[in-house]
């Protein structure tokens, strides 16, 4: 089950860019909460505390409930605007969830068992290739990450979406299979696993020199028979005397 956490929010009774730089110069971020086949409500929140659950991280997959005049709506953040300069909140935009509710979000991922991995051991580097996935589940049992097992993983190796396995009733969004994580190879590996292969050759290609001169002797065995031919034919004179 998902933890719902809590926000306060006061009304705001009027919308457009004057009432929404009103309320910043008041210390507060104005937003809206739409969605649900309810009209949108348009209120602000305190800016140091939006700021504080933004910065703590996975704001936009935490779901709220949302406090206003006394009613609590059940929410998910969908978007928000940081000041350039200050990272300062300045708009936030949450959707209503009613019951039984899916919906789609991004979610991180996330490596686990680095040690178990034996291309790091060798010195590889784990690649993050994609950051975020993006899903369709429950909007009570939202993962707070996608975990990826590097155990067995060697250099040059990578994990896809494909091969996940995602939580009960969470799917993939589309029909691609994005590579998540590659192990990159270390600096001059590419050299050493070079120069290993010609050591590696290296004795064999010596190891056929001496079959070759082996059959020099063989050949040259052939001079004796043909002395011997010589010293045959030097009897003939005597045969005619």
């Amino acid at each position: 089950m998902t933890t719902v956490k809590e926000l306060k929010a006061t009304s705001r009774p009027r919308a457009g860019k004057g009432a929404a730089r009103a309320v910043r110069r008041e210390g507060r971020v104005p937003g809206v909460i739409y969605g649900d086949n309810k009209p949108p409500v348009t209120i602000s929140l305190d800016s140091a505390e939006l700021r504080q659950r933004i910065f703590a991280g996975h704001f936009l997959t935490t779901i709220f409930d949302v406090e206003l005049d006394g009613t609590k709506h059940r929410v998910i953040p969908r978007d928000y605007q940081l000041e350039p300069l200050q990272d300062r909140p300045v708009h936030v935009d949450f959707m209503r969830l009613g019951e039984g509710a899916t919906i789609r979000v991004r979610v991180p991922i996330r490596t686990v068992n680095p040690e178990g991995a034996p291309g790091i051991k060798r010195g590889g580097t784990v690649n993050i290739v994609t950051h975020a996935v993006e899903l369709r589940c429950p909007a009570d049992a939202i993962p707070e990450s996608i975990e990826i097992d590097l155990a067995g993983m060697e250099i040059n190796h990578s994990r896809h979406l494909s091969d996940i396995t995602l939580p009960p009733n969470v799917k993939t969004v589309g029909k691609l299979d994005p590579t998540l994580v590659t192990l990159v190879p270390p600096s001059g590996y590419a050299e050493e696993q070079r120069a290993a292969k010609d050591a590696a050759a290296a004795p064999a290609a010596g190891a056929a020199a001496p079959a070759a001169g082996a059959k020099a002797p063989a050949a040259g065995a052939k001079a004796p028979a043909g002395d011997a031919k010589a010293a045959a034919g030097a009897k003939k004179p005597d045969a005619k005397k």
